[in-house]
């Protein structure tokens, strides 16, 4: 195991040919070689090839993703993970409607008090309860990997069910140059097959993998290497919660949840919410400097506008504006884990490549992007379909551009309009399903899954 994270992690191709139902409408990504470090790139290589090498990897990285949840079906078990925002919208609310209790597998105290907050019972992973809660498992439901749950006592007959974590954008898994990317220059295609090929088995034990459409199932199917029968267009159980209800209610709930993370907001404020994307390690190009801070407060001031900056946590240092800057806060992972629930409270969204801008199109909301570094992203990770489709032809190149994008979105109420419709059809091209219901069509896939003996069993 050693001998595999010292060598075969370091070692990959550094282009990836368009695969499944979208590659006709793919940008072409340039083959590069690139020396330098990628975090990323190599979690998710020693995940593949070293669970415990991966562990300490993101030990001594300090890479704290939140971790999700085990779902128990009678005397079997459900295992999930993403906190609550995934875990217990498939586990708790259906499952207990079929009799079945849910359990968390957590990999800390800060997680455990999370779940404890919302009565969720829980196990540590790393423990011997959680080796024997896995072990134990009908069903396993991630949203990572399988790293999710305790990766020692996977046993061949559960049902996996892998819900992901978003819509992408940019590419991933097998489609992505930068997942198996080498910093060294030698070897590159022979150890590109063999990390493919391991992706490839490490992704076949996946049962269950749903797709919020058609459109987005052939992404999926091409970043994960599965046959067309394991993907299923259920609409996503993430964002269940920017269906249900009145749009009124949604709005006055997700304002009030952001009051709660953000006090001293005032009340009638407009938020608009900056989410850029981690650059693997390198210099985030939109970072704001002293004269881009004060001029982005000028123009919320004159609208009554807050902008809420959610960085990536490895990246939240260098969102720090001047003292002066009082409409801008924070508002990352460590303030708000989910954000999703929040997304209704919202007036607008600023981002680059997050795939929030996919999930804001069903409030819906009007997008602006950011994107001062497109083309070298577009050349080392690489899009589904071309920037554009999502962007439009008007994405900012600078703060100095996207200003006056925004002071018109907010002091224009046709240019908001003309924004939000933009969304609107977004949302109507990547989701099929508006009813939030999603969860409960990924929980009748899984069953459907499971033997019917072991069905039996578990009522």
């Amino acid at each position: 195991e050693k001998r595999v994270v010292a060598a075969l992690p370091l070692l990959c191709e550094a282009h990836a040919p368009a695969r499944g139902a979208h590659r006709m409408h793919d940008e072409r990504v340039v083959r590069t070689h690139d020396f330098g470090a990628r975090a990323q790139q190599r979690e998710l290589q020693i995940r593949i090839l070293a669970p415990r090498g991966h562990e300490a990897f993101v030990e001594t990285a300090g890479l704290r993703e939140s971790r999700a949840a085990h779902e128990r079906v009678g005397r079997r078990e459900f295992g999930a993970r993403e906190a609550a925002r995934v875990a217990f919208i498939v586990g708790r609310r259906v499952a207990e409607r079929h009799g079945h209790e849910a359990l968390w597998l957590t990999d800390d105290a800060e997680e455990a008090r999370a779940a404890a907050a919302l009565g969720i019972p829980t196990k540590p992973k790393s423990t011997l309860a959680g080796f024997w809660a896995t072990a134990r498992a009908g069903v396993i439901v991630v949203a990572y990997g399988l790293g999710d749950v305790n990766p020692y006592a996977l046993s061949g007959g559960a049902v996996i069910a892998q819900l992901w974590h978003g819509i992408p954008l940019k590419r991933i898994g097998l489609d992505a140059p930068e997942t198996l990317r080498s910093p060294l220059p030698f070897a590159e295609q022979l150890v590109s097959r063999v990390l493919g090929v391991l992706y490839r088995l490490s992704n076949r034990r996946i049962d269950v993998l749903p797709a919020a459409s058609h459109l987005v199932r052939g992404r999926l199917e091409s970043a994960f290497g599965l046959p067309e029968d394991r993907i299923i267009v259920t609409g996503e159980p993430r964002v269940d919660a920017l269906s249900r209800g009145t749009a009124e209610q949604r709005r006055g709930d997700a304002r009030a949840l952001i009051a709660r993370h953000v006090p001293g907001l005032p009340e009638a404020a407009r938020l608009i919410l900056y989410a850029p994307t981690w650059r693997d390690g390198d210099p985030d190009p939109a970072v704001p400097s002293d004269g881009d801070w004060h001029a982005i407060d000028e123009v919320l001031a004159r609208h009554d506008a807050v902008l809420l900056v959610r960085p990536h946590r490895l990246g939240a240092g260098d969102y720090v504006p001047p003292a002066d800057a009082t409409r801008v806060r924070h508002l990352g992972a460590d303030v708000l884990p989910d954000v999703t629930a929040a997304l209704p409270g919202l007036d607008a969204l600023i981002t680059d490549y997050s795939s929030l801008a996919y999930d804001t199109a069903l409030v819906p909301l009007p997008v602006l992007f950011l994107a001062p570094d497109v083309a070298e992203y577009a050349r080392r990770r690489g899009f589904y379909g071309a920037y554009r489709d999502i962007a439009g032809d008007d994405a900012a190149a600078g703060w100095t551009q996207l200003l006056p994008q925004l002071d018109a979105l907010l002091g224009d109420a046709d240019v908001a309009r003309a924004r939000t419709e933009r969304a609107r059809r977004v949302s109507d091209r990547v989701h099929a399903f508006h009813d939030g219901r999603s969860a409960e069509r990924v929980y009748d896939a899984i069953r459907a899954r499971i033997p019917s003996d072991r069905q039996k069993a578990s009522r």
